[in-house]
């Protein structure tokens, strides 16, 4: 309980810019496939989601609100090439299609970045991302 408190003060506490592109991310993986349900590739994207905020919390436990967190998109690697491989299968103007090609526009761009915080937590960036975040934690 305390990682999934941790994680969310987190993310509420980090820029306004990331905000919203963690919001888009959300959306595209969290929110679009529970309407579209009735499509494997959206039961995939929902699973993959929930298992990459699981293993989050485990990374968030361990390590804190750090960088390393970028390892927990590890899962989109296999997720990316499974939606290229079904791209096909969705006309680009289809509303799946859309969807389909924004997600791998934006998992792609989000695992970017996920990389280079890897990399700098390697290279010894392993403070917190946000100031005042243990304080914050502390006494749930």
């Amino acid at each position: 309980m305390q990682a999934m408190r941790k994680l969310m003060i987190g993310m509420w506490r980090l820029p306004m810019a990331v905000r919203i592109w963690l919001g888009w991310l959300m959306a595209v993986n969290m929110i679009v496939p529970l309407l579209l349900l009735d499509h494997a590739e959206a039961k995939v994207v929902l699973a993959t989601s929930f298992a990459s905020f699981a293993l989050m919390l485990v990374l968030t436990a361990k390590a804190g609100f750090t960088r390393i967190l970028g390892l927990g998109h590890v899962l989109w690697i296999p997720l990316l090439a499974y939606v290229w491989l079904r791209l096909g299968q969705h006309a680009a103007h289809d509303p799946v299609g859309i969807w389909l090609r924004l997600l791998l526009l934006l998992n792609g761009i989000s695992l970017i970045i996920d990389a280079i915080d890897v990399l700098r937590f390697l290279r010894g960036d392993r403070a917190e991302m946000v100031d005042g975040l243990c304080v914050a934690c502390q006494g749930a």
